[in-house]
């Protein structure tokens, strides 16, 4: 006798939509990614501070002087060195330009005069302010014995002394210090500890800059 043939169900294929497609996934080097990212967004009005310092100085500079800048440089991890810069009278747009290319929004600028005279031009750009220092007792940091040994690119504490309240030009001169020589917070060169302190004091209309290291006490 022969077998019997089995009955087979015939499924009729289902018609796509071709109105509506689907999203094709996003491919990266590690192959296909399905997972949605969730992106950490600031909250709004959270004020983040990005400031950055260009440091730079001009030519025929003294080898004393230039190793003051760079013991400043290694006091600023949020700071970026360029170029010597021609001490000209268009040098403030040169540096406006440069402060520009680095993404920067203020200035440390040593300029010698006479292989002698240091000046230090501390400037917010482009709009300004800016102020002009004559820069004196220089001693650099081979030269001092007891520099301590913190931490390099840890965020300074700033103490500043009751002078600076006086008048406006003080005022003024604090607060372009405080948003130059402090290290914003997070930033991705610094470290999140506060093992030194930056002193700013004012002595017969000289202010004097002093960085301690704070450490502990014996016992």
């Amino acid at each position: 006798m022969g077998k019997k043939r089995k009955h087979t169900e015939i499924i009729e294929p289902t018609k796509k939509d071709d109105s509506v497609t689907e999203e094709r996934p996003k491919r990266t080097l590690l192959g296909w990614k399905d997972k949605i990212e969730i992106k950490e967004t600031e909250a709004p009005g959270v004020f983040r501070n990005k400031e950055k310092v260009l440091v730079t100085c001009s030519r025929r500079i003294n080898f004393r002087y230039r190793h003051l800048m760079l013991n400043v440089v290694s006091l600023l991890p949020h700071c970026k060195k360029d170029n010597k810069v021609e001490a000209k009278s268009s040098k403030g747009a040169t540096l406006n330009e440069l402060v520009e290319l680095k993404s920067c929004s203020s200035c440390l600028f040593f300029e010698c005069r006479k292989h002698k005279d240091l000046y230090l031009w501390m400037a917010k750009s482009p709009n300004g302010p800016s102020v002009k220092f004559l820069v004196n007792a220089v001693h650099t940091m081979e030269e001092l014995k007891l520099t301590g040994n913190h931490l390099k690119a840890s965020r300074p504490l700033l103490t500043f002394s009751s002078n600076f309240g006086k008048d406006a030009h003080w005022k003024l001169i604090k607060e372009m210090i405080i948003q130059i020589f402090g290290t914003p917070k997070e930033h991705r060169k610094s470290k999140p500890y506060h093992d030194h302190v930056f002193v700013f004091s004012i002595v017969d209309d000289h202010i004097w800059f002093r960085n301690y290291q704070v450490g502990a006490f014996p016992s």
